[in-house]
């Protein structure tokens, strides 16, 4: 299954949306496209991976990678996994948490939420 990344902006944020598998063949797409983001000066960035299937380690390098170049931008990183998916595990979710880097990441559980100043993270 192939990666397909599109992009929207919404209250001030870039939401790019995932959908497919992101792993070792795919992952460097997600990267690419934040990365261009960011190089035109957008700070501030939702990954929605509520379209993401699977997940694997390079995915989740991909995603820590990401947090990384965010916060040292003074930038923004934050992810979109569905509700039922945070409560019940969507696979990224379950991925994330079995690694033990879910606490790294600011999860909302969709768009609204995401892009709201006053809206808080789900817990992890």
């Amino acid at each position: 299954m192939t990666l397909k990344v599109s992009e929207t902006e919404r209250g001030g944020w870039t939401v790019l949306h995932i959908g497919g598998e992101l792993d070792l063949l795919t992952s460097a797409t997600v990267r690419q496209s934040v990365h261009e983001v960011v190089a035109v000066g957008r700070h501030d960035v939702v990954l929605d991976l509520s379209g993401v299937l699977f997940c694997d380690s390079s995915g989740v390098g991909v995603l820590i990678a990401l947090r990384r170049l965010m916060r040292s931008c003074g930038g923004r990183l934050r992810l979109i996994l569905p509700a039922r998916g945070a409560e019940e595990g969507s696979h990224v979710n379950r991925v994330l948490a079995a690694l033990g880097v879910r606490r790294l990441f600011e999860v909302y559980p969709d768009w609204d939420a995401a892009v709201d100043e006053e809206a808080e993270p789900l817990t992890a």
